[in-house]
């Protein structure tokens, strides 16, 4: 807790939103509390957003999402027919983040591991054999390299994307 109050200081600091996802009824009241402090303190910082995951779940995420587009059909709010992938993206905690473009899955495993499933369906994947904490700026470029020199497609083939000239 100490951390997050000397941290969140510096982020504000720096212009640095900061939002944490995941399910949070099981951290005591005061770190409810105090990562609530956070995210309102860096509410309207515009330099850079930094997301924190704590005890977050993919699947977690989208079941939230759907029991509160469920919630809002059963209140009369919203017909079924108008749930669609937009109205589901912004039922999820990360409405507000733009879609991730790349995905670094580092210690060789070759998974998601249940995270950010809806948020990652378009991203590049790259996984590194590295451990997390030997992760240097070298390793970071290689993998930004790597991802440079792919064509992202967004479900097109790469005829289409050089017809449309993307």
């Amino acid at each position: 807790m100490s951390a997050l109050k000397r941290e969140v200081k510096k982020l504000h600091s720096h212009d640095i939103r900061l939002t944490i996802i995941g399910n949070r009824q099981g951290l005591s009241q005061a770190i409810q509390k105090h990562i609530r402090r956070a995210e309102e303190m860096t509410a309207h910082n515009k330099g850079m957003h930094l997301v924190v995951a704590v005890n977050y779940g993919g699947q977690q995420d989208i079941t939230n999402a759907v029991r509160k587009l469920a919630q809002q059909v059963a209140e009369g709010k919203l017909l079924p027919d108008d749930i669609d992938e937009e109205r589901m993206c912004e039922a999820m905690r990360m409405h507000d983040v733009p879609p991730i473009d790349l995905c670094i899955r580092t210690s060789g495993e070759q998974r998601l591991s249940n995270f950010m499933l809806w948020q990652l369906a378009y991203a590049e994947l790259y996984f590194s054999p590295v451990l997390w904490p030997d992760f240097d700026a070298d390793t970071l470029d290689e993998a930004l390299i790597n991802f440079a020199r792919r064509q992202r497609r967004f479900g097109m083939t790469g005829q289409q994307i050089e017809t449309q000239g993307v």
